[in-house]
């Protein structure tokens, strides 16, 4: 059996951010439990020079929702970033980027498989020296396969992992299990 383009992107985003928005759930209880304030972790990251909790969960919402979107329109255009906002807004944006991504079905999304894209990413001028100012727009050459394969599902997977860790840090109970998700098994 063919694993189709639908396959690779769909239900691998679904899967991880229905898994983030388990892990939002639980630092919710986590905090009122321990009496620790959930608002802190908005703003909290891992070291100085590292984008917030807050980026971390809108940026995996973009390179998921925006990512399938640029596959069928060849333009990555996610909205602006809203920046820091109450962690409960946060969970609610990571359920709005599960219901997008709910509706685009397997038809539609195969349909754009192979088809030329020239989409425009920032990239740093130099990978051994990149600073956030010296990022620059490219135009680079893929298909819907590629650019997810390459760009937004690193991407999407870095910043979730990124939250988790933000999270564990502040004492949140999370395991390997919670960042998997459920588990897309065949059914018999």
């Amino acid at each position: 059996m063919r694993t189709s383009l639908y396959d690779l992107s769909v239900p691998t985003f679904l899967q991880t951010a229905r898994a983030v928005g388990g892990f939002l759930d639980r630092a919710t209880r986590h905090c009122g439990e321990t009496g620790a304030d959930l608002e802190e972790i908005v703003t909290a990251r891992l070291v100085p020079d590292m984008a917030h909790f807050h980026f971390q969960i809108e940026a995996l919402t973009h390179h998921a929702v925006w990512g399938i979107e640029a596959a069928k329109t060849g333009v990555f255009a996610p909205p602006p970033l809203v920046g820091a906002m109450p962690f409960a807004d946060l969970r609610a944006v990571v359920g709005q980027a599960v219901t997008t991504l709910e509706s685009f079905s397997p038809d539609e999304v195969n349909s754009w498989s192979g088809k030329n894209l020239d989409i425009e990413i920032f990239q740093p001028l130099d990978v051994d020296n990149a600073t956030t100012s010296s990022w620059v727009p490219r135009t680079m050459a893929f298909t819907p396969e590629t650019f997810l394969l390459s760009y937004s599902l690193p991407n999407f997977f870095f910043h979730a992992v990124t939250a988790y860790n933000i999270l564990r840090t502040r004492g949140v109970p999370l395991g390997k299990y919670h960042f998997q998700g459920r588990l897309r098994t065949n059914s018999f």
